[in-house]
């Protein structure tokens, strides 16, 4: 559930050997078991992963390695250990595991450029570099990277896959290419995000001996967003049940300000949405020219014409209009296919501040966002109470205007750049994109596991904001509405992809059905 950072795993593996009084070759040995377990998983009469080569560096990762080669042995599998390093430079721990592997019968070398025969073996063990590890790896571990990603081997990599920063996801060069990865005690950041997702392959986390209830007592804000996150930190079933005496007004009313002419779909996706989402009631405030055009096409859904102007578009003497909507509304969602219009940052600040004095907590996305970012002076808009809060959508363009960064900068720390401007402005983050982050004001973030490229998309942004703003209404927090909103929107995603021969085919409303 946990994601880690590598000082926040050295301390929990510190705190763990301190209260339990367990030695760190108990730890060591628990880790070597669950990586010679997934190597033996491997093993297919198709392909046999019976030779293993076990690539060792000089600390307790290269230890763990070692482990895990006896334990390989023990199972019946031949095994060789190419050390990083003379033996006689190996910490303690791994050196008094490379004299148990040896004790075994087990092979050691010391890594030479061009000596080693790959074709020997089935797969590789990556124990170069753990998590500690800073920077782009240096020689005589570059050389082993790369000669072990060209060898076409399958690579289970030790914890993390060596070249891989453990905080940010960030591949150096060069960086180990793993078909899987087994983690302990908690995985690691770098592991949930791009590209160190992709780098990692399927991500394993080992239990160790280190109890997960350390994390919460050593303050570790950031989880790992999939389905046991959800019922267990968040508190929701993801089944949605209902109870039997309810009714439509039961499940709230979201109110949805979108659509011009020309974007009108954007407002239909979102209303949609927000109705599968659970929502019993959903009003669409659209400008009255866009009205005629759009009757019927989500019969489900109520519309509210506003004046705007005769072309369809939004207009900044709306906001006052929009404010007398919310009465008897539960929630606001404002921005897809918006628009941008004269005076519009005066209007959404005005309807900023109407929609918190009323106690709608609100949803911005899209040209919202953009107008959102052109407002020099956010900082002194009225801040939003707990009963009212702000979630914005961004993608990664729209969150570098947002933070005033470039969108590589954003796309560099994700986590840390959504963080950031959660904190800062009292709001709820989702940075959207692949491994969405989910950030709140309080410095909690979820990064989330659900989703597929097929979503790469036009609208499929419109319908995440209103399965939020649909939650929202319903009376769900804004973290509950956030965390498990992206969760469902991505779930939805990989269901529709499913059904569809190329992923590539996957349209927006495809994710509707699939709520």
């Amino acid at each position: 559930m946990y994601l880690v950072t590598a000082e926040q795993m050295r301390k929990l593996e510190e705190r763990a050997m301190s209260d339990s009084g367990l030695p760190s070759l108990v730890l060591m040995e628990n880790a070597a078991r669950a990586v010679a377990d997934a190597a033996i998983r491997m093993d297919r009469p198709d392909r046999p992963m019976k030779r293993w080569a076990v690539l060792a560096g000089k600390g307790n990762n290269g230890g763990d390695g070692i482990a895990a080669a006896r334990h390989l042995t023990e199972a019946g599998c031949s095994c060789e250990i190419i050390l990083a390093v003379p033996p006689e430079q190996l910490g303690a721990d791994a050196a008094l595991q490379l004299k148990a592997a040896r004790s075994f019968g087990i092979p050691v070398q010391v890594f030479s450029p061009g000596a080693t025969p790959w074709h020997r073996y089935d797969g590789i063990i990556d124990a170069l570099l753990g998590t500690g590890t800073a920077g782009a790896p240096r020689e005589p571990y570059a050389s082993m990277i790369r000669e072990a990603n060209d060898s076409g081997l399958p690579i289970v990599a030790v914890d993390i896959p060596s070249g891989l920063d453990a905080d940010s996801g960030k591949v150096y060069e060069p960086c180990i290419r793993a078909v899987q990865t087994v983690t302990f005690a908690c995985s690691k950041v770098g592991l949930a995000l791009y590209p160190g997702k992709e780098a990692a392959g399927t991500v394993t986390t080992a239990p160790i001996g280190i109890p997960e209830q350390l994390a919460e007592a050593e303050g570790v804000r950031t989880c790992l967003l999939d389905e046991r996150t959800i019922r267990r930190r968040l508190r929701v079933d993801p089944a949605l049940p209902r109870q039997a005496d309810t009714h439509k007004g039961t499940y709230g009313h979201l109110l949805v300000v979108a659509g011009t002419l020309n974007m009108s779909g954007a407002g239909l996706l979102c209303a949609s949405a927000a109705l599968r989402a659970g929502c019993g009631l959903v009003t669409w405030a659209l400008p009255s020219a866009l009205a005629g055009h759009v009757i019927g096409r989500v019969p489900e859904v109520m519309l509210a014409p506003v004046s705007g102007n005769a072309n369809g578009c939004w207009s900044a003497e709306t906001a006052d209009e929009l404010a007398r909507l919310f009465a008897g509304r539960d929630a606001l969602a404002i921005g897809p296919g918006l628009g941008r219009f004269a005076d519009d940052t005066a209007w959404l600040r005005r309807i900023w501040e109407l929609s918190g004095e009323a106690g709608l907590p609100l949803v911005l996305d899209a040209d919202a966002l953009n107008i959102l970012a052109d407002a020099q002076d956010i900082a002194s808009w009225t801040r939003r109470s707990a009963e009212a809060p702000v979630i914005v959508t961004p993608h990664p363009g729209e969150m570098a205007r947002l933070s005033g960064l470039t969108t590589a900068q954003v796309q560099e720390n994700r986590l840390r750049v959504a963080r950031d401007y959660a904190a800062r402005h009292g709001v709820y983050v989702v940075l959207k994109g692949a491994a969405s982050i989910v950030a709140c004001p309080d410095g909690t973030a979820y990064v989330n596991t659900t989703g597929n490229p097929g979503m790469a998309t036009g609208g499929a942004g419109d319908v995440l904001t209103g399965i939020i703003g649909g939650l929202l209404a319903q009376g769900w927090t804004a973290e509950q509405a956030a965390a498990f909103g992206t969760w469902k929107h991505g779930l939805a995603g990989d269901l529709a992809a499913h059904k569809r021969s190329v992923t590539a085919s996957l349209i927006a409303s495809d994710i509707i059905e699939q709520l």
